[in-house]
């Protein structure tokens, strides 16, 4: 029975294990394009909106989001971002520099 439980728990492990290994280079340019806009410029929301009406009167209510990396405060430049991101993600160099990534809008 301990044996069975040891077996099992090494499975875990190194499935664990399989899944922090590098991922294709085109999957990590993907994924690395969120950081390289977010060393860009910060990203943000504001939602403003009426609630009710009816015979309680009318509530207006609001949100605001923001979001801004380390690297935009230290003011990283985005290229270097991308590039160590999928070299971090990947094993590889970016295929493409990131001016030339689909839907880059620097």
């Amino acid at each position: 029975m301990l044996a069975r439980h040891r077996a099992f728990g090494l499975l875990l492990l190194l499935g664990g294990l399989a899944a922090c290994g590098p991922i294709p280079v085109d999957r990590a340019e993907q994924s690395c394009m969120r950081d390289a806009e977010l060393a860009s410029r910060p990203r943000g929301e504001v939602a403003i909106g009426a609630i009710g009406g009816g015979g309680s009167g009318t509530r207006t209510a609001g949100r605001i989001e923001m979001e801004i990396s380390s690297d935009y405060i230290l003011g990283r430049d985005p290229s270097d971002v991308f590039n160590r991101c999928v070299l971090r993600k990947s094993g590889q160099m970016p295929t493409r520099v990131l001016a030339d990534q689909p839907g880059w809008r620097g």
